[in-house]
């Protein structure tokens, strides 16, 4: 049965509506985790118009990519606590203007990348923005692969900050792609966990091991919870960061390691969202650490 349109009592209300499709708050860390790159790459003083353009850029596209995301999962949103209130399955926002909205956003956003920072940055944001919507999000309700793939886009933003300073990709953006994209297995799997029952009912399973809440997959997130204390030191390793960050990043990533260790012992959502919030904490605190310590 489609749902009603519910009415839009005010432009307050239709902008609060937008900011749900194109789900700002999550954009605004990946803009943060992109201008950490660029600023990283910056051998001198930091270009502010250059950055500020890669910001505006990259929140367009990031949006872009919330709100197709949104799209193709309006069924499923449906079947969800966390997202029925969303403004495609209350039918606040329809879908033929969330698509109006996305060649919007995608149109300004790439020129914005592409004449006003470089073509590569632009090219690898839209690369990430298809991975995201057309390969993550239907892998969603078929295999718990989709959190390796929604791993790849999501690690991206240092990379496209580091290719929009310096125009290309060597050794030092790919070490801050990999901790970024190590980092995302026990986030993504911390918010699987606290969110299994509601996923269950849209179809999704993300869990790894055998998708289950249980002690294999709380092991599996312990493991990559740990590879992350090594990679997490791979900026200080190869000169990209000082000591400083990298005894941030070690105490960091041993708290994050602790909280794992507890779900292992407890394999509960109480201490999956222990683990959750740890993760949200750890990659900002972590990407300052490094741009702190290389000025």
């Amino acid at each position: 049965m489609q749902a009603e349109p519910l009415a839009i009592t005010s432009t307050s209300d239709k902008l609060r509506q937008y900011t749900a499709l194109l789900k700002l708050r999550l954009s605004s860390l990946v803009v943060f985790s992109g201008g950490i790159g660029f600023a990283l790459a910056s051998p001198g003083p930091i270009d502010w118009v250059k950055l500020w353009l890669l910001c505006l850029g990259s929140l367009l596209i990031t949006g872009a990519a919330n709100a197709i995301n949104q799209v193709l999962e309006r069924e499923t949103d449906k079947l969800m606590k966390r997202t029925a209130s969303r403004p495609l399955p209350t039918a606040r926002v329809q879908v033929t203007e969330a698509l109006w909205v996305v060649a919007t956003l995608v149109m300004v956003g790439s020129l914005v990348l592409a004449l006003g920072v470089n073509l590569m940055a632009a090219v690898l944001s839209l690369i990430s923005l298809l991975i995201y919507a057309f390969v993550y999000t239907p892998l969603k309700t078929r295999s718990s692969v989709a959190v390796f793939v929604g791993a790849i886009p999501g690690a991206m933003p240092p990379l496209i900050g580091w290719a929009a300073q310096t125009g290309e990709l060597g050794l030092a953006a790919w070490i801050l792609f990999a901790v970024q994209f190590i980092w995302q297995f026990p986030h993504f799997w911390a918010i699987a966990w606290v969110a299994d029952e509601d996923y269950r009912n849209a179809g999704i399973r993300l869990l790894p091991s055998n998708g289950e809440r249980d002690f294999s997959s709380a092991f599996t997130i312990m493991s990559y919870t740990l590879f992350l204390l090594p990679i997490g030191l791979l900026p200080f390793q190869f000169g990209l960061a000082g000591l400083v960050s990298g005894l941030v990043a070690t105490g960091a990533g041993l708290v994050f390691l602790a909280q794992s260790v507890y779900l292992l012992k407890a394999q509960t959502v109480k201490a999956a969202k222990g683990l959750m919030f740890g993760s949200f904490l750890y990659l900002p605190i972590v990407q300052i650490a490094y741009l702190l310590d290389k000025m």
